[in-house]
């Protein structure tokens, strides 16, 4: 258990917060029932809404709803409705992963978000007394690793699966989009691991984004199994042609100090401090792009220039 000192490293504040799980929902033509976990505040309304999509992973029960819980505590504490599916891959689910999608389920990670936005009044009236506090004009989404392509597909970014078909699922009614450590373009994929098991890859196409977005990269996020170009996670920013925002994290490898949950094996880079800084960078943004009389993007980037031993750098186009 963190103590005391190291709950104030990372950002969490004392606010109370609520967390309603599993809310179960069939949904036509998924090959699963859709599962889901509603975290939020105990007070206040007109609250804004983050939807959380997790990564793949080895992990049984990170890849899901249980995953991510530093991103669910703090933007929960910070007065967020935060939102997560199970998507189709995680290996809790254990389920076919032969099929047409193979075993990322690209296409139905993303239509995962589209339906919650189609049901966000019957998701959260699930929650006793929840409905009528959101703010269902102000929805961003989130997603790490695997959930940060299908954050990209939400963006504009369309893959061609391996039976030719190309997938494109914009959504416009996000206000922000986040991306942290995505995998890169084809022309990077050089791992024979992801060539082999996720051929899929090999059809993202970014240069097809229309919406904003923020591309989270760790400049030590190198992954062999996938690629060994260096900044490969930072294509979606450079490929992108619309606007968009790059933050390179010095010293981040692919959990960024631990986003995935609480000491958990898979962080190889451990650290609070880098944990709380990608909260507070994140929450940002983020307010920046529901208001943009807000300046707090702006702000963090004058911040991080005139830091002489900065945690990173933001990147605008």
């Amino acid at each position: 258990m963190k103590n005391q000192d190291q709950i104030s490293v990372i950002g969490l504040s004392s606010n109370p917060v609520i967390t309603y799980s599993p809310i179960v929902m069939p949904v036509s033509g998924r090959p699963a029932d859709m599962h889901l976990k509603v975290s939020a505040p105990v007070s206040g309304n007109n609250l804004p809404i983050v939807i959380l999509s997790h990564g793949h992973g080895a992990s049984t029960y990170l890849s899901s709803l249980r995953g991510l819980a530093p991103l669910t505590e703090f933007f929960s504490s910070k007065g967020f409705i935060v939102i997560q599916p199970t998507h189709p891959d995680a290996k809790l689910l254990g389920l076919d992963t032969t099929g047409p999608e193979g075993g990322l389920f690209l296409k139905s990670r993303a239509k995962d978000i589209h339906f919650i936005l189609d049901n966000l009044d019957h998701i959260l009236a699930r929650v006793p007394g929840l409905e009528h506090r959101a703010d269902k004009s102000q929805v961003s989404a989130i997603g790490h690793s695997l959930g940060a392509l299908t954050v990209g597909m939400l963006a504009g970014a369309e893959v061609t699966d391996t039976l030719g078909e190309t997938i494109s699922l914009a959504e416009t009614r996000l206000k922000a989009l986040v991306m942290i450590g995505a995998p890169g373009g084809p022309e990077g994929l050089n791992g024979d691991f992801a060539l082999t098991h996720y051929p899929v890859l090999k059809g993202i196409n970014y240069t097809s984004m229309s919406l904003p977005t923020l591309v989270i990269n760790g400049d030590r996020d190198i992954n062999l199994n996938f690629s060994n170009v260096e900044n490969w996670r930072a294509d979606p920013y450079y490929q992108s042609p619309v606007q968009s925002s790059l933050l390179t994290v010095f010293g981040a490898e692919h959990i960024y100090g631990g986003i995935s949950g609480w000491d958990v094996a898979e962080t190889t880079d451990e650290s609070p401090q880098l944990v709380a800084f990608l909260c507070e960078s994140i929450l940002a943004y983020i307010r920046s792009a529901m208001d943009p009389s807000d300046k707090s993007w702006a702000e963090l980037q004058k911040d991080l220039q005139n830091d002489p031993d900065a945690k990173a750098r933001i990147d605008n186009k």
